[in-house]
C-alpha cells in the first residue's frame, strides 16, 4: 500500500472538483464519498442534491472562521492511498476504515480528538482513495502534520498486515517520484510501456553516465532525442534544466517538461555536477590524453569495466560507507552504460536492469565521490565505445561483464540490506534477477566453444586440471568437478598455463578474493575471472586450440565421467 502526500494547496473547490471529476484521461470512475469528519457530509458523487461549494463551505468552515490575517496561505492538505496491483479489491467500508487510521496517524484527525481537523475520503478507482482535508482545526490551531509522509507510510505498513495486503519495504525518502494514476493512465492509452516520466528518467540517467562536464551532458540528451531547456541567470550561470519528450504534449500542443529534481533526486543539475567535480576522467571521449591513442573498442571498453566492478566489489565488502556509496552510485552509471550499448539479445534485460538497480544507486549516506572514478571512466568508455555486436570478442567481453556486474550489485544488496535500507536492498536483488536472465543470453556460445574445448583435452592434461583444481581451491574442487562448466573451466586452465602463467596460483587467487556462494556455477564464474586475470581472449574460439591433444589415458588413469551435459550457462 502506497501513500503519497501531495504538495500543500490553497484551492478546495478545485481540487475536490478534479477527485469527482472524470480525470485527466477519463479514468475517474463512480467518483464518491467513502468516509469523512461527519458521517451526514454531502457527496456530490452520489446525492444529486450536494453539490461541490457546499462540500468546500463545510470542509473550509474552520479556516474562514479565522480573521483573514490569520488564514494559512496553504490550507488543503491531499493524500493518495494506493494498493498494490496484485491486492484483491477493498470494499468501500475498508477502505473508510483505511482513511480513519491516515488522519488519525498524521495528525490531521488523531482518534478522539473532538477538534480535529476536517476531511473527505473520495474513492473514484478501485485501487486508491484520496483524502482531502483542511489544516485548521475547530479550535482554530493549526493541525500537527509535520513528519506526515513518513507516518502515512508506517501506518500503511501496518494496514498492509492487518488486511493481509502485499507488504512493501519502508522508504527513507530518496525514491524517486513515482507516475501518477493519470500518467500511467495516458501511457496505457498510448500503448507505451513506461509513462514519460519514467521514460525521461531513464534517458537522463543514461546521458549523465560517465560525463565529465554539462556541454557533453547537455549534447547526450539532444542526441537522445529530448527536448531541453536550460534555466539561466541573470548573471549568464546556468541555474538548472528541464527536459521532454517530443511526442508528450499538453491539450494545448506544448510539451510536458520536468525539472531534472524531480525526474530522481540525483538528477538535479547540482547533483549530476558532483559527479565530475574534482574527478576528471584520465582519457578525453575519443582519445587518451597521455599517449595519443585512439578510443578504446567496445571489447576492451567492457574489459576495462570488468576489471573496475571487480575493484570495486572488494571495496564494497571491506571499504567505508562513503566510498561505498559512491561505488554502488557508479555501478548504476556502468549498467547504464551497458545496457545503452548492448546488442539485441541481452538489451531489454540490462535495460531493466538498470531501471531497477537506480533505486539501489541513492540512501542518506552520502557518497564520496572520489572513490568512483574507475568506474564512471568505465562508463564513459562503454559509451564512447559504441554499440558492441553480440558475436565474438565483445559478445563474450559482454557476458563476462554482466558476470561481474552480478557480484557488484549482490554485493551493494548486502550492503544495504546491513544498513537496513529496505527499498535500495529489494531493488538490487531485482537488478540481479534481470542481470542473470541476460547473462543466460549471452554467455552460453562462448561457454560451449570452451566446454568443447575441455572435453578434448587428453586424460593426463585433465588430470593435470584436476590437480591444479584440488590444489588451489580444495574445499570447493569436488563441487566444481561435478558442474557441468568443468569442462570450460579446464579448458581455460590449460589457456593460462599456455600463456606463461601458474594455473594453481591464479585458479586460488580467482576463488579467495570474493565468496562464490551466490554464484549457481563457481565453474562459470572461475572461468571468466581466469581470463580476465590472464588476459586471455573472452572468446575462446579466437585463439589457436592448443588444448586437443590424442586421448593417452595411461594404465589405471583416473578417469572422468562422459555423460556430462552442455553448460546451460546458469552463472550466479
Amino acid at each position: 500500500m502506497i501513500p503519497s502526500v501531495h504538495d500543500m494547496g490553497d484551492d478546495t473547490y478545485g481540487l475536490l472538483e478534479y477527485l469527482y471529476g472524470p480525470g485527466n484521461a477519463e479514468e475517474h470512475i463512480d467518483p464518491h464519498l467513502v468516509a469523512a469528519w461527519d458521517r451526514l457530509a454531502p457527496d456530490p458523487g452520489r446525492d444529486p442534491k450536494a453539490t461541490y461549494s457546499d462540500l468546500q463551505r463545510l470542509l473550509d468552515q474552520p479556516v474562514m472562521a479565522l480573521p483573514e490575517s490569520a488564514r494559512p496561505a496553504e490550507h488543503v492538505w491531499h493524500l493518495s492511498v494506493r494498493a498494490a496491483p496484485e491486492d484483491p479489491i477493498l470494499t468501500d467500508e475498508q477502505w473508510a476504515d483505511i482513511a480513519r487510521r491516515m488522519v488519525s496517524a498524521t495528525g490531521i484527525a488523531p482518534d478522539g480528538d473532538d477538534a480535529a481537523c476536517r476531511w473527505a475520503a473520495v474513492r473514484h478507482a478501485d485501487d486508491h482513495i484520496h483524502i482531502i482535508a483542511t489544516v485548521v482545526r475547530h479550535d482554530g490551531r493549526r493541525a500537527r502534520i509535520r513528519g506526515d509522509g513518513a507516518r502515512s507510510q508506517a501506518e500503511a505498513r501496518k494496514i498492509e498486515i492487518d488486511y493481509g495486503l502485499r507488504r512493501l519495504n519502508t522508504g527513507d525518502g530518496t525514491a524517486a517520484k513515482r507516475p501518477s494514476s493519470a500518467e500511467r493512465h495516458k501511457a496505457n492509452r498510448r500503448g507505451k510501456e513506461r509513462t514519460p516520466r519514467e521514460e525521461l528518467r531513464e534517458t537522463v540517467r543514461r546521458a549523465a553516465a560517465g560525463v565529465v562536464g554539462e556541454q557533453e551532458f547537455f549534447d547526450r540528451l539532444a542526441a537522445a532525442g529530448l527536448l531541453v531547456s536550460q534555466r539561466v541567470a541573470p548573471s549568464g550561470d546556468l541555474l538548472g534544466y528541464k527536459v521532454a519528450l517530443l511526442d508528450d504534449r499538453n491539450e494545448d500542443q506544448e510539451p510536458i517538461y520536468y525539472s531534472g529534481s524531480t525526474l530522481a533526486p540525483d538528477l538535479s543539475l547540482p547533483r549530476i555536477r558532483e559527479r565530475w567535480a574534482g574527478n576528471a576522467p584520465e582519457r578525453d571521449a575519443t582519445t587518451d590524453r597521455s599517449s595519443g591513442s585512439a578510443r578504446v573498442s567496445p571489447s576492451t571498453a567492457r574489459r576495462q569495466a570488468t576489471s573496475a566492478s571487480w575493484q570495486a566489489v572488494l571495496i564494497i565488502d571491506r571499504g567505508d560507507d562513503g566510498q561505498i556509496a559512491a561505488l554502488i552510485a557508479a555501478g548504476g552509471e556502468v549498467l547504464d552504460a551497458l545496457a545503452k550499448t548492448s546488442a539485441a539479445h541481452t538489451r531489454r534485460e540490462l535495460r531493466d536492469a538498470a531501471f531497477a538497480f537506480e533505486r539501489a544507486t541513492r540512501s542518506h549516506i552520502r557518497a564520496e565521490r572520489g572513490h568512483a572514478r574507475g568506474l564512471r571512466q568505465a562508463a564513459r568508455d562503454l559509451v564512447h565505445s559504441g554499440p558492441a555486436l553480440g558475436r565474438g570478442e565483445d559478445g563474450a567481453t559482454t557476458a563476462m561483464l554482466i558476470d561481474m556486474m552480478f557480484f557488484l550489485v549482490t554485493a551493494a544488496a548486502h550492503w544495504h540490506g546491513m544498513k537496513e535500507h529496505a527499498q535500495q536492498a529489494a531493488a538490487a536483488r531485482q537488478a540481479a534477477e534481470h542481470l542473470r536472465a541476460a547473462y543466460q543470453a549471452a554467455a552460453p556460445m562462448y561457454l560451449g566453444v570452451m566446454h568443447q574445448r575441455g572435453r578434448r583435452l587428453s586424460q593426463p592434461m585433465q588430470r593435470k586440471q584436476t590437480a591444479y583444481l584440488r590444489q588451489a581451491v580444495p574445499k570447493l574442487a569436488e563441487q566444481v568437478l561435478a558442474e557441468p562448466g568443468w569442462y570450460a573451466l579446464a579448458a581455460t586452465l590449460a589457456d593460462v598455463e599456455s600463456a606463461g602463467h601458474d594455473p594453481a596460483a591464479f585458479l586460488a587467487e580467482a576463488a579467495e578474493r570474493r565468496e562464490l556462494g551466490t554464484a549457481d556455477s563457481i565453474s562459470d564464474v572461475l572461468v571468466w575471472r581466469l581470463r580476465r586475470m590472464a588476459d586471455l581472449p573472452a572468446d575462446a574460439s579466437a585463439m589457436p586450440d592448443r588444448t586437443a591433444t590424442a586421448p593417452t589415458a595411461g594404465r589405471g588413469a583416473a578417469k572422468r565421467p562422459t555423460n556430462r551435459k552442455e553448460p546451460s550457462a546458469k552463472s550466479r
